[in-house]
């Protein structure tokens, strides 16, 4: 089983559990955490997926009954439940089964109870989707929706937000092409450790089907007390094939001294063969970083 803070997020606030004898510590330290980060020490138990997928459908609404969704994004690409790359739309291995769902999920919506902006978040394994929790906000992997829907998510909150009607409706959605977004986290990109100061240089990547988020510039700290996330590169294409060869591109020729990024471990992803076919589960990042670990101690082993 999972344990999970019913306040929490993020991917924080959560620990699996295996055997029956180890769930009353699991619960006890879990509500301890959750307790001192989000204030709020109610826990749950949800049933432990071993191969599932990360699925999630992005859904406006403008309090005068409309409704509209855009389509659904893979967030497979995590360690320790925190997202490092997303997409969308989502990969054949389970794109005819995500529009049934979607289609029920839609008809299901209570038109005068949802949130003016907001996400479904699933898991999905085996033909199945599992709910994990409705997220009441714009989220970090917004944009690759954006890009392949042409729709303003952020304006379209705004709008709503000052009382007005959703600017497009149900049939005016057309998803076109593909989208992926690489986290840049400002730690060691295959240690994980933060890696906070100051930076002294910082050149951004461009080009046709590139967008970057991001608040950092020449000259900038990066504190020690928030989030790694410093930003965000965005890659569009026709296909998936094309968005990959121009995250690669963009990868290249980003650049960000003075602190240590992420950006090796994103490199090495989009040249991993499982990665370009698609279809990884939510555990194929930590598995990979666990064999190369291995094999680096075996390395250091034989050298010895």
């Amino acid at each position: 089983m999972i344990v999970k803070a019913a306040g929490g997020g993020g991917g924080r606030g959560m620990r699996v559990v295996h055997t029956e004898a180890a769930l009353k510590s699991a619960i006890s330290v879990t509500r301890a955490e959750a307790g001192a980060a989000f204030g709020n020490a109610t826990v749950y138990l949800e049933k432990y997926l071993e191969n599932p997928r990360h699925i999630e459908w992005q859904v406006l609404a403008d309090g005068h009954k409309n409704v509209v969704h855009l389509g659904e994004r893979d967030c497979s690409m995590q360690r320790r439940h925190q997202k490092i790359m997303e997409e969308a739309p989502g990969t054949r291995a389970y794109v005819e089964a995500a529009r049934a769902y979607r289609r029920a999920l839609y008809r299901g919506l209570p038109q005068d109870r949802l949130p003016r902006c907001g996400t479904f978040e699933y898991l999905y394994e085996e033909g199945e989707f599992y709910f994990i929790e409705m997220n009441t906000r714009i989220q970090v992997e917004h944009p690759v929706t954006e890009m392949i829907t042409g729709v303003d998510i952020v304006q379209e909150q705004i709008r709503v937000a000052a009382g007005e009607r959703l600017s497009v409706r149900q049939k005016d959605i057309e998803i076109r092409g593909h989208a992926i977004e690489c986290r840049i986290n400002a730690e060691d990109p295959f240690r994980f450790t933060p890696s906070p100061g100051r930076i002294t240089s910082y050149h951004p990547p461009g080009g046709p089907g590139i967008r970057v988020d991001t608040h950092i510039y020449q000259g900038y700290t990066v504190p020690p007390n928030y989030d790694s996330l410093i930003g965000k590169v965005i890659a569009y294409g026709e296909d998936r094939d094309q968005a990959i060869r121009r995250m690669r591109i963009a990868l290249s020729e980003m650049a960000i001294e003075g602190i240590q990024t992420n950006i090796p471990l994103h490199q090495e992803l989009l040249l991993d063969n499982r990665v370009i076919k698609g279809g990884v589960n939510i555990h194929y990042l930590e598995q990979k970083l666990a064999q190369q670990k291995k094999r680096d101690i075996r390395g250091k082993g034989s050298n010895a």
